[in-house]
């Protein structure tokens, strides 16, 4: 990502200055600035309010300050924010290495809230924001803003950071909590795009019952297909990888292999107009299940820290970024004539975004109780808030979608779009920053290290141990297993679902599955492959 990211940015006139020398000295300075903003985040670690993502963003916005003024007001970044510069290359590592490193087992035994939440409740966010500026906005007289812009800001501003979100949480002290937020942010993330791409494709002036029929079933198609291709890449990886022991003759190339695999599934899933983000998140998933495992030990080690070093480059990458094009001042010129209708605005919609969130956390959390069997398992009062309180942070996306409709090129002379856009960075700037810097504190006070000790598996004492994690393999797992008596399956199925269909998974899984595409446990000996130096 280093120097290739750089070379593209020179190459493709996302630099500011134009002069070879200009432009070594811009990247000299932006890579200094990424290097203390991992010291200070290293310094800072024990903060109990401030984390990298909100430090790299009083970074970026202090040398935004020093930067405008030495030119005198007529610039403020080094960089000028494009869309395509985040979605092609930020984006990609972070949400990968978020599918890569997930732990599984907590995954999917939450996925339908995780589903719920994430797509249901994106929508009900959705159409609660549009409506509100729908109903609010066009009383306002802030320019000439139609029907779809306002239902562009309701897909744009629905849209929460979980790049910000996955600092504050920890996967450890609160399982349960970082499994729904983490998966609800993927979700989330990509539904929010799907629906602003969607919205672009229709003519949203005439609606009525064909066209909104029309636009979920546009909505399903996109889903389910960046589904189906993040996980058809990540098996081909794995076949691949499994067939043609790349490691016997050299690690570098399978590792180089992973992480093409991968950014290949994101950058076809664009082609194809499908979600990136799902694309590569699941894909993230499969490889971490199956083609991880068929990787030399050394590979794994590699891949493991390579792709969690490049995730990691790259949020910090993103909030230093975001900070500096904050105080761009050629957007806040044009709306500068109305100051306060632009902080009234900027209240306006986080007010709206606060209450979109409420819109879906708290009823969408008592239904998932409802199909809970026991206290443990259910979503108490208090981690409904902190999920309402964790999900409130807009980021990046936010910014990125605003960028592609209301601005060309990085700025806009139309009155109401540059409003939107100063509005939409005084948000993320606000609930990064004061939001973020109150999650941590919010945890400690309602959720007591006492009372975060693993609540989601309370069912089994062997449910901490993740078949999918555990290093017992799996056909050794299911002989430890196999005293354990078992209910009929009609009755396991109305009782514990989630139980029912991981245990028919493993089954399928460890016979069809993982003999054809590998795993752990499923590789066959043969001198320099993943299991040499394992065997079985």
């Amino acid at each position: 990502m280093g120097l290739g990211l750089v070379a593209h940015l020179v190459r493709l006139g996302v630099l500011s200055s134009t002069s070879d020398h200009a432009s070594v000295v811009s990247i000299n300075l932006f890579v200094a600035l990424l290097c203390a903003c991992i010291v200070l985040g290293h310094l800072l670690e024990e903060n109990r309010w401030v984390n990298e993502s909100i430090t790299a963003l009083i970074i970026g916005l202090c040398t935004g300050v020093v930067i405008l003024l030495t030119t005198k007001g007529k610039s403020s970044h080094i960089l000028v924010f494009s869309e395509d510069l985040f979605f092609i290359y930020l984006l990609p590592p972070i949400i990968f290495n978020a599918g890569f490193q997930v732990k599984k087992k907590q995954f999917f035994r939450n996925f339908m809230t995780i589903t719920l939440f994430g797509a249901v409740g994106t929508m009900i966010s959705f159409f609660t924001i549009s409506l509100g500026a729908i109903s609010i906005f066009s009383r306002m007289n802030i320019g000439t803003l139609d029907v779809g812009d306002f239902l562009a800001i309701g897909a744009i501003f629905s849209a929460t950071d979980s790049v910000c979100t996955l600092q504050v949480l920890n996967q450890d002290e609160t399982p349960l909590l970082y499994s729904l937020v983490f998966g609800e942010g993927v979700v989330n993330d990509a539904t929010s795009v799907v629906l602003f791409n969607a919205l672009q494709n229709f003519d949203l002036n005439q609606i009525d019952v064909a066209v909104v029929l029309k636009f979920l079933g546009n909505f399903c198609y996109l889903f389910l297909s960046s589904t189906f291709l993040g996980v058809f890449a990540g098996l081909l990886s794995a076949y691949i990888i499994k067939k043609l022991y790349i490691g016997r003759h050299s690690t570098d190339r399978e590792v180089a292999l992973m992480m093409l695999m991968a950014y290949l599934s994101y950058m076809l899933a664009e082609l194809l107009e499908l979600s990136g983000i799902l694309t590569v998140f699941f894909c993230g998933i499969v490889m971490s299940h199956y083609t991880w495992h068929n990787v030399t030990e050394s590979s794994r080690v590699t891949t493991k820290h390579a792709f969690a070093t490049l995730s990691f480059i790259a949020e910090t990458f993103l909030f230093l970024y975001v900070g500096m094009d904050a105080l761009d001042i050629e957007k806040w010129e044009f709306a500068s004539d109305s100051p306060g209708k632009s902080i009234c605005i900027s209240s306006i919609l986080l007010g709206l975004v606060l209450v979109g969130r409420a819109a879906f956390v708290f009823p969408l959390s008592f239904l998932s109780n409802l199909t809970k069997k026991t206290p443990m398992e259910k979503i108490t009062w208090r981690q409904q808030i902190v999920i309402w309180w964790a999900g409130l942070m807009r980021g990046a996306v936010s910014i990125a979608l605003a960028y592609n409709k209301f601005t060309r090129s990085g700025h806009t002379e139309l009155h109401g779009n540059a409003i939107m856009i100063t509005s939409t960075i005084t948000v993320v700037l606000f609930s990064t920053m004061v939001f973020g810097m109150m999650t941590k504190p919010l945890i400690q006070f309602l959720l007591p290290a006492s009372s975060n000790t693993a609540p989601s598996e309370p069912s089994s004492p062997k449910s901490l141990h993740s078949p999918l994690l555990t290093s017992m393999q799996g056909s050794d797992l299911e002989n430890a297993t196999a005293s354990i008596v078992r209910p009929s399956s009609l009755r396991m199925l109305l009782s514990k679902p989630t139980h029912t269909v991981h245990y028919y998974w493993r089954k399928f899984d460890d016979a069809l599955m993982r003999p054809m595409f590998g795993g752990r446990g499923f590789v066959p000996f043969s001198p320099g492959s993943p299991t040499e130096h394992t065997g079985r």
